[in-house]
């Protein structure tokens, strides 16, 4: 497959001085995909990753974060990339570490909130990655931060771990839902986010023993709510506001922008709100489903029982059971003309189209508080394994009460604007044109 992206992707967009661009992680726009080829995941599999990324957020929900000890052992876009790691299949783009400044691919993840790559020397094991790992005592920029400092302590809510201390330096350690980790120095550098954006005194994690599906990606930016999280760090500059939009195949882009420039004018905002137990997480209000223009007879407390967030990194969307059982069985009824196939993984409600050469798929939104009415793009409601395996990509959480999950497969295509300072999200169609 050609990667399609530099003559499709809207020059207009990466114009705005503050926007990189993104791509999927195993798609033909990502250098880690050439990198490494014989290693991506197949769809099960990244599905299985997803289900130990949910599980993950969903522990850390259900109980405030007990502390773990760890021991050393104006507006600015980039390019968004498509890739599945972190447990799933997530998105990467390339910033600036150092100097002189080093490039880096690393996944954007808006439920985690420390940045973090790789660093020589590997003390513990480093994963294989695509750029060159990146070597602190070449950088003139690079200083460890003093584990007696106030700022080691903040690692605490950033990363759910106590700090730990090495030879008077600070320790950070964080582990994620499919038992990856990254353990090392916490220090700060210069980060180049782009040739006019550039932040002094960077604060992030310089992983010194490191190990898991990373997917060959250098580390990881985190634009969660934290107050070391990237928005919050460059909050004099941005104000906590950056979009981004998730392209619509692994052979496309989108882009990650940061401040107000390129923001749709059509974009219609709701309020976010914040879970008390999981106060980083981005919170929203899912007030109701229609499916084939349909509204679907859904009590409002079924929604409300366990709340939701929107997460780049959860693949396939969440939703209460009620919720997603009265979804499927109109979109079964809908496509009952429609061979049934096996289920793949948690997707029970496939299809094979092995005999159709045109489909006809009913329209899906969900809403949230405020009017607002997202559609999502026909990429988003069918999660393609084979045509002869095409499912619903959405799953049902085990209880209401569990918290539902706005996922990256039905953002794809679509501007989401976060206004932290304003407590706002916003969504427009048609994000990455």
């Amino acid at each position: 497959m050609e990667c399609v992206c530099d003559a499709w992707f809207p020059l207009s967009v990466l114009d705005k001085k503050s926007s990189l661009q993104v791509v999927h992680k195993h798609g033909p726009c990502s250098q880690l995909y050439h990198h490494d080829k014989a290693n991506i995941p197949t769809h099960a599999e990244i599905l299985l990753q997803d289900v130990a990324r949910v599980k993950s957020i969903h522990s850390k929900l259900a109980k405030s974060l007990g502390s773990t000890k760890v021991d050393q052992t104006d507006a600015a876009n980039i390019p968004a990339k498509d890739g599945s790691v972190v447990g799933s299949g997530n998105y990467v783009v390339t910033v600036g570490l150092g100097t002189p400044k080093k490039d880096l691919t690393l996944i954007f993840d808006t439920g985690s909130d420390i940045t973090w790559t790789q660093c020589q020397p590997c003390v513990g094991t480093c994963y294989k990655q695509q750029d060159p790992v990146f070597a602190p005592s070449l950088s003139s920029t690079y200083s460890n931060i003093s584990c007696s400092s106030t700022t080691c302590n903040s690692l605490a809510s950033a990363t759910g771990n106590t700090p730990g201390c090495s030879s008077s330096a600070c320790v950070y350690g964080i582990q994620y839902g499919d038992s990856s980790f990254s353990v090392g120095i916490f220090a700060k550098e210069k980060l180049t986010l782009t040739s006019t954006d550039v932040f002094d005194d960077f604060l992030f994690g310089c992983g010194q023993n490191n190990q898991g599906l990373f997917g060959g990606a250098a580390g990881l930016i985190g634009l969660g709510r934290d107050k070391l999280s990237l928005p919050s760090q460059t909050a004099s500059k941005y104000k906590k506001y950056f979009s981004y939009c998730l392209p619509s195949s692994a052979s496309s882009t989108g882009f990650l922008s940061f401040g107000y420039g390129g923001v749709s004018k059509f974009v219609k905002f709701t309020t976010l709100t914040t879970l008390s137990q999981g106060a980083s997480f981005y919170g929203i209000d899912i007030v109701g489903i229609s499916v084939g223009g349909k509204k679907l007879p859904i009590s409002a407390s079924v929604f409300t029982a366990g709340g939701a967030i929107i997460d780049s990194g959860t693949v396939i969307t969440r939703l209460p059971p009620t919720a997603y059982t009265a979804l499927s069985s109109e979109f079964r009824k809908l496509m009952s003309r429609y061979p049934k196939a096996q289920p793949l993984s948690i997707l029970d409600t496939c299809y094979d189209f092995t005999k159709f050469s045109s489909v006809s798929v009913p329209k899906i939104s969900i809403f949230f508080s405020g009017g607002v009415e997202v559609p999502i793009a026909a990429k988003g409601i069918l999660y393609v394994n084979t045509i002869s395996q095409v499912c619903l990509a959405f799953a049902g959480n085990t209880d209401d009460t569990e918290v539902g999950i706005f996922g990256n497969t039905q953002q794809k295509t679509l501007q989401v604007v976060y206004d932290g300072v304003g407590g706002k999200l916003g969504f427009a169609t048609g994000g990455c044109t």
